[in-house]
């Protein structure tokens, strides 16, 4: 058992995980920046998922703060989930060890293989434990100032087998978000990395996650850069876990396949929302930081770690880098200005 979850960076991941949570009737309590907090206390939380699960939580059904340091006077005990993106980690990380004791469990649920390392780095009083999330969530705010945060492609949350996060299996499957227990996260982090390298994709298609994935020249792009970054972890002895249906060294070539071949192939990789979009798109249109340097970034860095090149993960993190506003890159001019020289 548990005493209850802080939510520490209440965006879309945190807002549906917690929200889910909160609707099962878990004690939660979100750490949130002064816009989102505006509007969860005044409008409140649309929670819901593409299989047809809906909830509505009320200003009432919630306990928002706007510091980690409120949280742990709220609630002292508790599993803190960090969902902020990974360049917002060290400070969290920081801002959670002053407010909460020693030996305080904090579960990552963030994009990356680097997050652990950091939150250990800066509060070393905490105990980090990995997590992945296979999911897509679509955030938006609604025209009566609902925040509404919709699942929109399918997954099971995985873990690090961890005493914290075994005691909270009860609590997640009350909520309908079961937790699968791993002992080689690394492994996991490295897996999901590879599918997150279709978020730039995204990000620079301008286009809704299936549309992008129906055309044959996206995915040649994608394709290409899981090809090299599988190169890079070969020579680094690294082995990703499989992610979803397909293993991950046969992930390029369903990619290329042509495009009806592709649908039917991989059916289950297509079950999405046709509002579904990765958050960098977001990032990109509201001129926000995008995540870029924990996708593409750390198949680059691994690269150099060990000596070798990934041209083409190092230019598509200079692309997404020098993008300005909302883009419209057709999957055939991305895989030009990823071929190397």
């Amino acid at each position: 058992m548990t005493d209850g979850f802080v939510i520490v960076g209440t965006g879309a991941v945190g807002c549906h995980v917690g929200g889910r949570l909160a609707a099962a009737g878990e004690k939660v309590v979100f750490v949130a920046r002064p816009q989102m907090a505006e509007d969860l206390a005044r409008h409140s939380l649309v929670v819901s998922d593409l299989d047809g699960w809906q909830a509505a939580l009320a200003p009432a059904d919630l306990t928002v703060v706007a510091s980690p340091a409120e949280a742990a006077a709220a609630l002292p005990s508790a599993l803190v989930l960090l969902t902020t993106k990974g360049g917002a980690t060290a400070a969290a990380a920081g801002d959670i060890g002053a407010a909460f004791a020693a030996g305080t469990p904090v579960l990552s649920l963030q994009n990356g293989v680097d997050n652990v390392g950091r939150i250990r780095a800066a509060a070393a009083a905490l105990v980090p434990i990995a997590g992945m999330v296979p999911f897509n969530v679509v955030l938006s705010r609604q025209a009566d100032g609902r925040r509404h945060a919709h699942r929109a492609t399918s997954g099971v949350l995985t873990v690090e087998d961890h005493p914290a996060t075994r005691a909270a299996l009860p609590a997640f499957a009350r909520a309908g978000l079961g937790l699968a227990l791993s002992r080689d996260m690394v492994a996991v982090q490295w897996g999901k990395l590879l599918l997150n390298l279709n978020n730039p994709v995204n990000a620079l298609s301008g286009l809704p996650l299936r549309e992008e994935l129906m055309d044959a020249g996206y995915r040649r792009v994608l394709a290409a850069l899981i090809d090299e970054a599988l190169g890079v972890m070969r020579k680094a002895g690294l082995t990703p876990a499989r992610i979803g249906a397909a293993p991950p060294r046969l992930i390029p070539a369903i990619l290329r396949l042509p495009t009806f071949a592709f649908a039917r192939i991989a059916a289950g990789m297509l079950k999405i929302d046709p509002t579904a979009r990765s958050s960098m798109q977001d990032d990109l249109a509201a001129g926000r930081t995008t995540e870029i340097d924990d996708l593409c970034g750390a198949v680059v860095r691994l690269a150099a770690a060990h000596g070798l090149p990934a041209p083409r993960n190092a230019a598509m993190t200079a692309l997404v880098k020098q993008a300005d506003g909302p883009q419209r890159w057709s999957g055939m001019a991305l895989l030009e200005r990823l071929r190397p020289g």
